[in-house]
């Protein structure tokens, strides 16, 4: 599993320009306004989900997105969803509670987790998240981020949540 100072290592090799600031632990959206204000960008909130056949699936939405997860299974093709336990999520993305973010898609080597974008994320030109601890914020351009998928082997499933309905 990868550290904080490897995963920017990484994304400085692959050339997605990272701009990191540390912070106070942030464990939930809502908290750390302060912080936000200072990184221009979308902020994000994002879930480990596990569906009823065993399908791992993290979703990185807008942190104002609201998340369906009674109707979401339909548009993506998925059981019924709830969260999956912090052990699963350690043992498959290497990250804790509060520190779920789409960096954490690098230390998934098996390939179990399907992951949802959120269109609104997906149009950001900018975006930020956890670089898989909870007390540092990594914004980068949609295009270091696209470059950060392509690197890690991840094709987004994108989803218009307002609409609810793929992109």
């Amino acid at each position: 599993m990868q550290t904080q100072a490897q995963l920017l290592g990484f994304l400085e090799q692959i050339g997605a320009a990272p701009a990191t600031l540390e912070h106070r632990a942030v464990f939930r959206v809502g908290e750390g306004e302060d912080v936000k204000a200072q990184l221009p960008g979308a902020h994000t909130k994002n879930l480990f989900l596990k569906d009823a056949k065993g399908q791992l699936w993290l979703i990185s939405a807008k942190d104002t997105t609201e998340v369906d997860l009674k109707r979401l299974p339909a548009v993506i093709g998925a059981a019924r969803l709830s969260f999956g336990s912090a052990e699963l999520m350690e043992r498959t993305l290497g990250v804790t509670p509060g520190s779920v973010t789409a960096f954490a898609l690098v230390n998934d080597a098996e390939r179990r987790v399907r992951f949802v974008l959120d269109k609104a994320l997906a149009d950001a030109a900018t975006v930020n998240f956890h670089p898989l601890v909870n007390t540092a914020t990594t914004a980068l351009s949609q295009a270091g981020f696209r470059t950060f998928l392509a690197a890690v082997g991840i094709s987004p499933l994108i989803v218009d949540f307002e609409s609810l309905t793929l992109a």
